[in-house]
């Protein structure tokens, strides 16, 4: 992957359980629709209102042909629904992000 899409989610902190569901409904439509789901992450600790999202992409196309098909996708457009109708999401920031080489995902050194 060439390019990761952060979104940062200010969520409503009474909302958290609907969140996940939302978040887990994108488990199934963003690899439908060609994103590399790295993962969605829910506040456990500390700030309760941050939620965050990130999806890879081999390129900014890749990233616009997906969000071309999220636009007609029956599933994604009832999630983007449901978060509306339950006003989960209070702001959402989005930026594009490159891996630095040799620092991501690396195994725990074993002493």
């Amino acid at each position: 992957m060439k390019l990761t899409c952060f979104i940062r989610y200010q969520i409503d902190p009474f909302q958290k359980e609907a969140f996940r569901t939302y978040a887990e409904n994108w488990g199934r439509i963003i690899p439908r629709c060609g994103g590399y789901l790295v993962g969605y992450f829910l506040p456990a600790e500390g700030t309760n209102d941050i939620a965050w999202g990130l999806i890879a992409f081999d390129s900014l196309a890749e990233y616009e042909a997906y969000r071309s098909r999220l636009r007609t996708d029956p599933e994604a457009r009832a999630n983007f629904a449901f978060a509306q109708s339950k006003r989960l999401v209070l702001r959402e920031e989005r930026s594009f992000v490159e891996i630095v080489d040799g620092t991501f995902v690396i195994p725990v050194a074993k002493p």
